[in-house]
């Protein structure tokens, strides 16, 4: 007895050093020993601890073999990389087992995976004495890729000659895909593992790769599958990923699966072709957006008839809707450095409470579009930044980063960037201006613009200032001005242009729900206009309507048009009934829109603003209006700017201001009218001491023009900055320097979208002279600061004389020495004498000479009292 038992020992000893493990990483360098590999041994090498073919001849056949007694009841697993497209000629067999040594022996037998061939695939072969026989066939294409073929192949033989090849793209081991089964016990025998590749000309040279082979006996699986992950497809369909290969006849049972809330089974179940451990379900009623749903499995067995019992999972659909992914951070101006890289980006935030998968998702502006993101899940909450490709080296410490091709570029002044969801749609849109940040020295580059309420990402401006973060800026991560603002103001109707008899837009402040269909009853229009149809608000900021109306609209008439029930993105609801007036635009005629009042030399760190006047009784549309300015070198128009891209009008009798901040001039002026403020990203340049200002319209035609200069301020100012100059007259030339004059002083000297404080009119009569007022205070203080002068002559040719003495007879000013008149002729005295000192508080007489050369002569004395200002 004790005879047999060390017998059994022994055979027990003596067949498992014959069904020896294989265990190799070539991380010792070296593959000549532990194990020992012969063949072609000089077509091989180690590089970085991978065996790597060596082989530089054309048209070459190469292997390796190791011992390998291991044939039955097997598995074995492997890395390899093929860093070329595969084919007919070329292409790499790893044998699993093989008789001899020489895998090219003839008359060799035993079994091999091929990695490539014609198509491209990874199948199992039998390997006779006669030829090879595929008893697999895998997935064409698999190994496809030109320049990177890099998988993890996984083959399985059972106890009962059940052979199972799998195969991991990644080359992780962690995703296997089944290609197939077979039963095949044609051989169950073994002496040798190896690799054989064939390769034809240079471009296959050295670019075969093997590694981490692991030959070990296969532990029989007697565990019953699980359901390892759920995954709502789309709003009918579900794929249910087993751990495991799955029975084929048990997977594709419907009644296997049932799910609650009214779904029940699925209308068919079927198993995936190439990854057998994937079912996909499809339901005859849609899932609902953002519901969770549970799955109920049962009854599925696996390949070796493990059968499961009842299993329960949870799911949901979700597609992600208008404003879940959110652009909440911008670096529009890079430089100068404050302490992020010196890279324009953005950043994304998902703040729905799902995973969202932001692969396609692309960036805009204008007409173009940049590249897509690359397959990425976004996590509730989670933020990313995505930038140009160039730049992902310096922001990708930061956190979670994408690199894009055509990556927009943002405008230090102001740009509309919009975020497309994968199908195209708008995702977000933020159309920013560089006033956003709230913070002069902020602006000037370095620092981020982001966002305070992801809660209300569309209403623009209120919602967006610059990083207080001390580097500049909080990429990937929670934004320094992070705030809930509460935002509950509904939207207001600002403007409605009538584009045409029949066609009216009408614009908002703020994005609009687009998801609701608005209809005429939220619209109403006074003088019985019907309306007949509304359409949607326009991508991307959602902000104008088009309305259709069946009454003519007239052109020159003023209409008002009504809103109620109009919602907001956040749902805040207009209900208070708000109006704007509109009206059908008119040709724009030369002096219909005059020149009214310009700053032109602001304050340091101030902006300049340019008012105009309608002093026609037309409605003018803005956007068919340019300014620019001339040329110092050449006098030619220049630096043209359309006023507006977007139909504004402009009233009779009403103004309107340009300028590149709205918000600096209404801190720095009253703005009596702040929705007369017009913002332009780049005002043509108006120099601090003379300039042009050129106002054209869209065929280039000079509608009124201004050639000014800094004299014209009122004499005695001691500092100019920050103060306009005023038109007196609409109704006299522009180019006239006495009819400008400084804003005066008790108006902050500057009075924008209304009145100017200087604003006079003569009332004159035909044939003689008029003076007004006959009291004045020459003090800038708005009120009567200077007298104006009219002379009417009967007939054209007079040349004036024009003297101003004190009460005691002694002159004190020549206005005007022998200067040639229009029979309508303007003339000024801002009661200064001709030292340009103020002359004291008493009466003056104006003597006016007039004669022609026909010797006709006339002769004038005008009383005017100077008075002074009583405080």
């Amino acid at each position: 007895m004790r005879k047999l038992l060390l017998s059994c020992l022994m055979t027990w000893m003596c067949i498992g050093g014959i069904r020896a493990q294989i265990n190799e990483s070539f991380d010792d360098g070296d593959f000549t020993n532990n194990p020992q590999w012969i063949g072609n041994t000089s077509d091989w090498v180690i590089l970085n601890n991978e065996l790597r073919s060596n082989n530089t001849t054309a048209n070459a056949v190469f292997y390796l073999s190791t011992a390998n007694a291991l044939a039955t009841q097997t598995e074995w697993t492997f890395l390899i990389k093929l860093n070329f497209a595969t084919s007919g000629t070329n292409y790499a067999d790893v044998y699993l087992t093989s008789a001899n040594s020489n895998l090219t022996a003839t008359g060799n037998t035993g079994y091999f995976v091929r990695i490539g061939n014609t198509d491209d695939e990874v199948s199992l072969y039998r390997q006779d004495a006669a030829g090879t026989v595929k008893i697999i066939d895998g997935v064409n294409g698999t190994v496809a890729s030109s320049s990177n073929n890099t998988l993890r192949i996984r083959v399985v033989r059972t106890v009962s000659n059940t052979w199972m090849l799998y195969r991991d793209m990644t080359g992780t081991g962690n995703s296997y895909i089944a290609e197939a089964t077979v039963t095949d016990a044609t051989y169950s025998t073994s002496a040798f593992f190896g690799i054989l590749v064939r390769q034809s000309t240079s471009s296959f040279f050295q670019k075969h790769f093997l590694d981490e082979i692991v030959v070990k006996p296969y532990i029989p699986d007697v565990t019953p599958p699980a359901v390892q992950s759920l995954n709502a497809i789309s709003n009918t369909q579900v794929e249910v990923l087993f751990n495991e290969p799955v029975n084929t006849t048990s997977a594709q049972n419907t009644a296997n699966y049932t799910a609650n809330n009214g779904l029940g089974n699925p209308v068919t179940a079927v198993q995936n072709a190439s990854n057998k451990a994937l079912v996909t379900l499809s339901f005859a009623q849609p899932f609902a957006n953002g519901t969770e749903y549970s799955l109920q499995v049962k009854n599925i067995d696996d390949l070796f008839g493990n059968l499961m019992g009842t299993e329960e999972k949870k799911f949901s659909f979700y597609k992600a809707q208008m404003y879940d992914i959110v652009i909440t951070e911008l670096m529009a101006d890079q430089t100068p450095v404050v302490g992020l890289p010196e890279v324009e980006w953005l950043e994304i935030t998902n703040r729905s409470k799902f995973p969202i998968d932001i692969t396609g998702y692309r960036l805009g502006k204008g007409n173009t579009q940049s590249g897509g993101l690359t397959a990425a899940l976004l996590q509730p909450n989670e933020a990313m930044i995505v930038c140009g490709t160039s730049a992902v080296a310096a922001m990708s410490s930061f956190g979670k980063t994408q690199g894009v091709t055509s990556f927009p570029s943002l405008g230090n002044e102001g740009d509309l960037i919009i975020l497309y969801a994968a199908d195209g749609s708008v995702m977000h849109a933020v159309n920013y201006n560089i006033t956003w940040y709230g913070n002069e020295q902020k602006a000037n580059g370095g620092w981020t613009l982001e966002m305070k309420d992801y809660d209300s990402p569309c209403i623009g401006e209120g919602n967006w200032t610059a990083s207080t973060d001390a580097r500049g800026g909080t990429p990937a991560a929670k934004n320094s001005v992070a705030a809930n603002i509460g935002e509950k103001q509904p939207p207001l109707l600002v403007k409605a242009i009538a584009v045409s008899a029949n066609e009216i837009e009408a614009y908002f402040n703020e994005t609009i729900k687009s998801t609701v269909a608005y209809t005429a009853a939220n619209f109403s229009i006074d003088n019985n206009v019907i309306i007949n149809a509304v359409g949607a608000f326009e991508a991307p900021l959602y902000r104008k309507i088009k309305l259709t109306t069946q009454t003519a609209i007239q052109e020159g008439k003023i209409y008002t048009m009504t809103v109620n029930g109009i919602a907001d993105c956040n749902g805040n609801m207009n209900a208070g009934g708000a109006s704007v007036k509109f009206g059908l635009a008119s040709v724009v005629l030369q002096n219909d829109v005059i020149v009214n009042e310009l700053l032109f030399n602001p304050v340091p760190f101030s902006y300049d603003y340019l008012e105009l006047y309608n002093r026609s009784s037309k409605i003018i549309d803005l956007s068919k209006l340019y300014i620019a300015n001339r040329s110092s070198s050449t006098n030619a128009i220049s630096s043209i700017r359309q006023i507006t891209s977007e139909g504004q009008l402009l009233f009779p009798n009403d103004f309107i201001v340009i300028t590149e901040n709205p918000e600096d001039i209404k801190q720095r002026f009253h703005v009596k009218s702040p929705e007369k403020l017009l913002q332009l990203s780049s005002m043509p340049s108006y120099p601090d001491d003379k300039g042009n200002v050129i106002l054209l319209d869209n065929a280039g035609v000079i509608i009124d023009s201004l050639s000014y200069d800094q004299k014209w301020h009122f004499s005695l100012l001691s500092n100019r900055e920050g103060v306009s100059l005023e038109r007196i007259d609409y109704d006299k030339p522009t180019n006239n320097a006495i009819n400008w004059t400084s804003a005066a002083q008790s108006s902050g000297f500057g009075t924008p979208t209304y009145e100017n404080s200087q604003r006079k009119q003569i009332t004159t009569t035909s044939g003689q002279i008029t003076i007004s007022p006959k009291v004045f205070s020459p003090d800038n203080d708005g009120y009567d600061d200077f007298m104006l002068m009219n002379i009417q002559t009967t007939e054209p040719g007079f040349v004036a004389n024009i003297s101003i003495y004190d009460a005691a007879g002694r002159l004190v000013k020549v206005l005007e020495k022998n200067v040639s008149l229009a029979q309508n002729a303007n003339f000024r005295w801002d009661g200064l004498d001709d030292k340009l000192r103020k002359v004291p508080a008493g009466n003056y007489i104006v003597k006016t000479e007039l004669f022609n050369l026909s010797g006709k002569t006339e002769r004038y004395k005008n009383l005017v009292t100077v008075a002074l200002r009583v405080n």
